[in-house]
């Protein structure tokens, strides 16, 4: 006599640990890529298109397991299927297509347009804001809104919210790790026999703390916005910081260092108020430019020049091999790769000595 057996759908741990796993094997074929790059065109191309190489390789992956109906290296190690989740069936070409291009293409034009969109936006909000205080409109609805807009234009544009909230969802159900999956109704079953002694463990304890955090987030956020024209002190700065930090996946260290890289941008408005408050010079550019000859008048020639953007340098700044790169090319070469562009000496952000006058 035949019995049907119905495969229960993948706990939260399995999906978690093919989809680490598959971020791994990704890396080890970037890894691989980038040598080649590296090896027929010179470090300074790598560098230039580290963004396509990595997108190319995770599409280059999925595209030799996912797109032609394969399983992933994750998938396989954890022993589980990506089914559709309304027929429970083997996903059709058209959404494994749709995942693959919502999961790397999509991400990757919006990284490229963002930058623009919030240049422009910002622009608009301070042409206008500029306008109402010449009309001595400061008082106005309109004038705080826009504020607030400019202020928080980075946050309200990252998508860091809505994967918290999404994460926050795949934690106490167990469906839909990433978004893309969530969009293509795409969901994963076990396929190894579970008997009725074996325990399947979620992450719903997660899930709770991940609410808990956005929750506290988003209420310090309101209260700091609610009292921004009453007088604060350090205290309140200090929670607003706290307030637009984003939300961390201690699971996916992936995220969570890029989440990290981005810290910057979110707390961008409090630092503006605490130098208005400590009466804190900002600087609209870089403090040392060396198209300027007479900065620096030390440094000749060729040598003046950044060997990763090709201009004059910017904030020179020495790593600890002795060579010399503009503070920002550095800083984002050793987000990519913590090693030195040139003689690919392993070296960490807080070795890099920025030169001064």
């Amino acid at each position: 006599m035949t019995l049907n057996y119905h495969y229960p759908f993948a706990a939260a741990p399995d999906i978690i640990r093919s989809h680490q796993k598959d971020i791994h094997f990704e890396g080890v074929l970037l890894n691989h890529l980038s040598a080649v790059i590296r090896h027929l065109y010179g470090a300074r191309v790598l560098h230039t298109y580290a963004q396509q190489a990595k997108a190319f390789s995770s599409f280059l992956y999925l595209g030799l397991t996912t797109l032609i109906g394969n399983r992933t290296l994750g998938e396989e190690y954890c022993d589980i299927v990506q089914v559709e989740d309304d027929t429970l069936r083997l996903p059709a070409i058209g959404r494994r297509a749709g995942y693959i291009l919502t999961n790397i293409l999509l991400p990757y034009i919006i990284g490229k347009l963002l930058p623009r969109f919030r240049s422009r936006i910002q622009a608009k909000f301070e042409s206008n804001l500029h306008h109402l205080t010449m009309n001595e409109q400061t008082k106005g609805k309109s004038y705080k809104i826009q504020s607030y807009l400019l202020e928080n234009i980075s946050a309200i544009t990252s998508a860091s919210s809505i994967h918290a909230i999404s994460l926050t969802i795949f934690y106490f159900t167990g469906a839909y790790y990433q978004l893309s999956k969530r969009i293509w109704g795409l969901r994963y079953i076990f396929t190894k026999r579970i008997t009725p002694s074996e325990a399947r463990v979620g992450y719903e304890v997660l899930g709770v703390l991940l609410f808990l955090q956005i929750s506290v987030q988003t209420w310090i956020h309101i209260r700091n916005t609610l009292l921004k024209y009453a007088p604060s002190d350090a205290a309140e700065d200090t929670a607003e910081i706290c307030s637009n930090a984003p939300i961390l996946d201690p699971l996916n260290p992936n995220q969570s260092s890029q989440l990290l890289s981005n810290l910057s941008l979110h707390i961008q408005p409090s630092l503006n108020s605490v130098s208005k408050t400590h009466n804190i010079q900002k600087l609209g550019g870089p403090r040392y430019d060396l198209r300027n000859s007479e900065i620096m008048p030390w440094i000749k020639d060729q040598n003046r020049k950044c060997t990763l953007c090709l201009e004059e340098l910017t904030d020179p700044s020495v790593v600890s091999c002795g060579h010399m790169f503009c503070w920002l090319c550095i800083a984002d070469w050793i987000k990519e790769k913590p090693e030195c562009p040139l003689c690919r000496r392993e070296v960490d952000m807080q070795h890099v000595l920025p030169l001064q006058c």
